[in-house]
């Protein structure tokens, strides 16, 4: 059993129903919600497979099968994963599971691909995690990428976990750093940044 994630703690329920009330109003008024998907879609080639780590209401999940990928779905949060299937319906995959859990092994025997040419943890994925798990959570990522595969991740900066720490993380998990920006859409990264949009590859050797 996994500790607790930040997500999960007593003290943020309130924001847990909003964020689900949120998406699903955005949703229903046809926002464009796919900037992710646009950033994403750009380092792809057609027919990649993608994982969407902490999918949440499945937007990435959903707007890259559109774009010709196939993009599996991952959350913890039983309650985000039924919005995301009454959201968008049948034909994505959207799997219970604790990133702590994954491997190539595990997602091979519930019938998902064992390999991936990206892994997407967006959306605050990485600071909501259970603290102290990031690093083991990040090597899991490396285990499924295949040969030349990337990770991308957007977080807040400023929260209890740091775009320092993170970089510590993913550098003991084997990621090097290749591309970060400030916003989505390719705004610039500084030290006074709010957001950190990062691309990084597996470390060769």
């Amino acid at each position: 059993m996994s500790d607790e994630t930040r997500w999960e703690r007593s003290d943020n329920e309130g924001m847990r129903d909003q964020y689900d009330q949120r998406f699903r109003q955005l949703h229903a008024e046809g926002t464009d919600i796919a900037g992710e998907a646009r950033f994403i879609d750009a380092l792809l080639d057609r027919n990649s497979t993608v994982l969407d780590a902490g999918c949440g209401s499945g937007r990435l999940t959903a707007e890259l099968n559109l774009r010709g990928h196939h993009c599996v779905g991952v959350d913890k949060d039983a309650d985000l994963l039924r919005t995301a299937r009454d959201l968008h319906g049948p034909g994505h995959d959207f799997v219970q599971a604790d990133l702590l859990d994954l491997a190539p092994q595990w997602m091979e025997a519930g019938g998902c691909p064992a390999r991936y040419d990206l892994i997407a943890a967006i959306g605050n994925v990485m600071v909501f995690l259970a603290p102290g798990s990031e690093r083991q959570v990040l090597r899991n990522f490396a285990s499924l990428l295949a040969a030349g595969g990337r990770l991308v991740t957007g977080f807040a900066a400023g929260h209890e976990y740091s775009v320092e720490q993170f970089d510590a993380d993913a550098a003991a998990a084997g990621f090097a750093l290749q591309h970060r920006f400030g916003t989505w859409q390719l705004g610039p990264y500084g030290r006074d940044s709010g957001w950190a949009t990062s691309v990084l590859a597996r470390s060769i050797g």
